[in-house]
């Protein structure tokens, strides 16, 4: 089948997804220390920061991807469907984040380990949409196909890095999330040409 149902699904979990995010942004419902109240809550605007920085990443990077597929399988819709799965999930752990991370101790680790892990099973499944495309050359378009053995290395970098947030998170929360933070900025200010090599490869191939 065509990928157009398929796209429509994508941008609408991703919207979803960083709706819920700035939906558990605090509202103090203390108008007399509004500022105070704004200001404690700092570590739900970082989080929000960096959920929503590494969710905007992907997405351009997942709209690059699709950018040069023009048949979908069965099998890449399984492998969509659970990279859409940890997507949607992204703002769960980013609440508790939020809500645990002045406090430290046992509850402060817990949430690290599965903001991180949570992070890291995103960037695999998509390293799985990624490794499929580039063994599956049919569902692409021809002159792009030689892009996405570069994206999928790319996503499974980006994935393989929270594994260490997994484990640093059982001793330090912040050190973990810091980790987080860096993975975004750094994925966000690399600039990938990879989707742009894929866009103009599946362009000059209509």
């Amino acid at each position: 089948m065509g990928p157009s149902r398929l796209h429509g699904l994508i941008d609408g979990v991703f919207a979803i997804a960083v709706t819920l995010l700035v939906l558990d942004l605090p509202k103090p419902d203390d108008p007399a220390h509004l500022a105070h109240d704004l200001l404690r809550e700092w570590p739900s605007y970082v989080a929000y920061a960096v959920s929503f920085l590494t969710v905007g990443v992907l997405w351009i990077e997942h709209h690059g991807m699709m950018s040069a597929v023009t048949r979908v399988n069965r099998r890449f819709l399984e492998r969509t469907l659970l990279f859409l799965f940890f997507v949607s999930a992204i703002p769960w752990p980013t609440a508790l984040a939020a809500q645990y991370a002045r406090d430290g101790g046992s509850a402060a680790r817990t949430v690290a380990v599965l903001y991180a892990a949570t992070m890291l099973c995103m960037g695999l499944s998509f390293t799985l949409g990624w490794r499929y495309l580039a063994a599956h050359g049919e569902l692409v378009a021809e002159p792009a196909r030689g892009a996405f053995p570069a994206g999928g290395r790319r996503a499974l970098i980006g994935a393989l890095v929270y594994v260490p947030a997994v484990l640093v998170a059982l001793v330090s929360p912040v050190a973990s999330f810091a980790i987080a933070a860096v993975v975004a900025v750094y994925f966000a200010a690399s600039r990938s040409e990879v989707p742009g090599l894929i866009a103009r490869a599946a362009d000059d191939g209509t």
